[in-house]
């Protein structure tokens, strides 16, 4: 249930999240994206029981994941600084705040166990929607040639910033804030791997945008789609001409990494 309220309230900016003995707790930086994703999550799921509650601005976010530890998703370890493993190979440093991405979540965990499974070195890479920035981070420390991150949050572009960084590699990644339903496309495309963790909803919006941005043959990683969207999700892609390649689960979440068409096609 906890990730269908999730899914329901993505769409309106949710900056952090908090399992409480008496409930969800979802944290948004203001009022107006409070009530609609209150009132999104009231028409999806009838059945929750959903209260406003106003938090005083100190810092919150960062203390609702201040218990997250270090996580291992095939040869890659996600961790936040207080919680470093010994071996460093293949080692993202995350410091969770207002940016998703601890490595925690189910979609992001897809994505992380899809880049594995894709021929990441020198790859021109793109992730969109990058939160946190660990996916970018992933494809870099897996031997991307380049990689973009882009975000339409100015919240997240500056927690990614601030892992790169941690990460030491903030001279090597290209992060940006960038809105691809509204910016006509980004510099340096196309790429030959793109990566968006996002939501089915806005996957389907964004489908046609993310092939153009792809080089013909080129790979998409897709995550954020719940078992109910992915037929939307993979027909949006499939009117381009993506075809599946690969698809993961993960309790109600699905992964899908999809190749796009070649010219002739």
């Amino acid at each position: 249930m906890a990730g269908l309220v999730l899914a329901a309230a993505d769409g309106n900016g949710p900056v952090a999240v908090e399992d409480t003995p008496a409930g969800l707790r979802v944290f948004f930086s203001t009022l107006a994206d409070r009530t609609a994703a209150a009132a999104a999550v009231r028409t999806s799921l009838p059945a929750c029981t959903v209260t406003p509650v106003d938090v005083p601005d100190d810092h919150w976010a960062e203390r609702s994941q201040a218990a997250l530890k270090a996580i291992k998703i095939g040869a890659l370890t996600v961790a936040p600084p207080w919680d470093l493993t010994a071996d460093r190979e293949g080692l993202i440093i995350i410091q969770p705040s207002m940016g998703f991405g601890t490595g925690h979540h189910a979609s992001t965990r897809l994505c992380l166990r899809l880049l594995q499974e894709t021929k990441v070195a020198g790859a021109r890479v793109l992730d969109v929607g990058t939160g946190s920035g660990v996916l970018a981070i992933a494809a870099w420390k897996l031997s991307a040639a380049s990689v973009v991150a882009v975000d339409y949050d100015a919240d997240a572009i500056t927690s990614a910033r601030e892992c790169a960084e941690l990460n030491d590699i903030s001279d090597l990644i290209d992060i940006r804030q960038v809105d691809l339903e509204r910016d006509a496309t980004v510099d340096g495309a196309p790429f030959s791997l793109i990566l968006a963790n996002l939501t089915g909803g806005m996957l389907v919006r964004l489908a046609a945008r993310l092939c153009s941005l792809l080089t013909p043959g080129g790979t998409l990683i897709v995550s954020g789609v719940t078992h109910e969207e992915e037929d939307a999700v993979t027909r949006a892609f499939a009117d381009r001409g993506a075809t599946i390649a690969a698809r993961l689960a993960e309790e109600e979440w699905v992964g899908l990494r999809l190749t796009g068409s070649k010219p002739g096609q």
